[in-house]
């Protein structure tokens, strides 16, 4: 074995290809089939999108579980172990796992340089198909069609809401985003898309594949009740309800924009029960035992902290309506780190009405935006307070000593803000 701790092989592994992001198959493809890895004996769901794929795969592993299925769970980043990325049965991959997985993968491919990612997603389905699992949720990286997880072949695609992000790779308008994200669809399966507003794209793409598509408001549709309670209900042909209910609880993961992810994962439930039995306690059961870290996280207290890893403008959108959801009596104090090549000023041009207080930093990470550009930002949105510093987490310490009873800190803009060890 090249190396005998997890953290040397992850160290390694950001050294072998020359480029953080390189989209495309080939590379994966070819190691995959080296490792008898494209065929897998288990159902597989894959889940795109821009925002939302995170919820929707926790939604639908917390459901099955609660049905009995024993799950295997892919999903990235990490906030603060690199194990959360894969998970058997609601138990993280051990490091041992890990570092066995990476070994195989190192062998079998040889010459070929592989991204970190493409590591990461490789490992996934070695430790899944070494384990037994019933089926397997696996989250898109960046994008769909030259993601590394499309080389593996969904029985059902699900596509969250799409907006704007990553323009370098997908584009820069919703109707070539939305064609990258069906590239996850597949010939004559069903796919999902939780986006009221699908491009027509991502619609075409499906009728070129003969992939029946199901969207939200068309065929499937949810109603918040004023009781804590919501309505789920599929309009497909086929379904028998067998999900709907008119008094579904909540998701355990908070804000409202959770119903849409939660009535997508319901309609890639309502296609899994024609060959897996689901009932509706399992539903009632996920949905209240959901659980995810950095999204709309609220951690209570006599300053309530609320962390979330919005970073593009439909993020910020969805967190500020959270936060309006949340009344606050005192100051709204938030600390902000970003990546260079996310929409900036889109992301704080929603947030500029609901904070007061702006504490920017740059992050550990070579596409971090520096500091004095946020500050720059943030200027010509009109914010007046606004404080820079060497750090996040020095900012995220001042702000801990400044905020009064009543306040709220607000830690937001990247993963890798929310990320930091020993916020929380």
């Amino acid at each position: 074995m090249r190396f005998t701790t997890l953290q040397q092989w992850l160290d390694w592994q950001t050294t072998v290809h020359p480029r953080e992001i390189a989209l495309g198959l080939t590379r994966v493809n070819t190691v995959a089939k080296r490792l008898n890895l494209l065929k897998p004996q288990f159902p597989i769901i894959t889940v795109a999108g821009t925002n939302g794929k995170g919820s929707s795969v926790i939604l639908l592993d917390a459901i099955l579980s609660a049905a009995g299925y024993r799950v295997g769970r892919y999903m990235s980043p990490h906030l603060l172990r690199y194990n959360e990325r894969i998970s058997i049965a609601g138990v993280e991959a051990s490091d041992a796992e890990l570092c066995q997985a990476f070994d195989f993968i190192d062998k079998a491919r040889d010459e070929i340089a592989l991204t970190f990612f493409e590591f990461a997603t490789l490992a996934a389905m070695w430790v899944f198909q070494d384990s037994e699992i019933d089926l397997a949720v696996l989250e898109v990286g960046l994008g769909g069609r030259l993601d590394a997880v499309n080389c593996f072949d969904p029985d059902i695609a699900l596509v969250t809401a799409i907006d704007i992000d990553h323009v370098e790779w997908l584009g820069n308008h919703r109707e070539s985003i939305g064609f990258e994200k069906a590239g996850i669809f597949r010939a004559q399966r069903p796919a999902v898309c939780s986006d009221p507003n699908p491009p027509e794209s991502l619609i075409k793409q499906a009728q070129q594949l003969h992939s029946k598509l199901y969207y939200q408001g068309r065929d499937f549709t949810y109603i918040k009740h004023k009781n804590k309670t919501w309505t789920w209900q599929s309009y497909a042909p086929f379904s028998s309800n067998s999900l709907s209910s008119n008094h579904l609880p909540l998701p355990n993961l908070l804000g409202d924009f959770q119903l849409q992810n939660a009535a997508g994962a319901l309609m890639v439930l309502e296609l899994l029960n024609q060959s897996l039995s689901i009932s509706q306690a399992a539903v009632d059961e996920g949905l209240v035992k959901a659980i995810l870290p950095g999204r709309f996280q609220v951690l209570p207290g006599i300053v309530p902290r609320i962390f979330d890893v919005a970073h593009n403008p439909l993020g910020a959108r969805v967190l500020k309506a959270s936060l309006d959801q949340m009344p606050c009596q005192g100051e709204t104090y938030a600390v902000v780190g970003m990546l260079k090549e996310k929409d900036i000023a889109g992301f704080l041009r929603v947030m500029i009405e609901c904070i007061t207080h702006w504490h920017v930093a740059a992050l550990d990470t070579p596409r971090t935006a520096s500091a004095q550009s946020l500050v720059e930002h943030l200027t010509t949105l009109g914010a007046t307070s606004i404080q820079s510093y060497s750090s996040i987490l020095a900012a995220y310490h001042h702000v801990e000593f400044q905020a009064k009873p009543g306040d709220r800190i607000v830690v937001c803009g990247s993963f890798y803000t929310v990320q930091i060890q020993g916020l929380f």
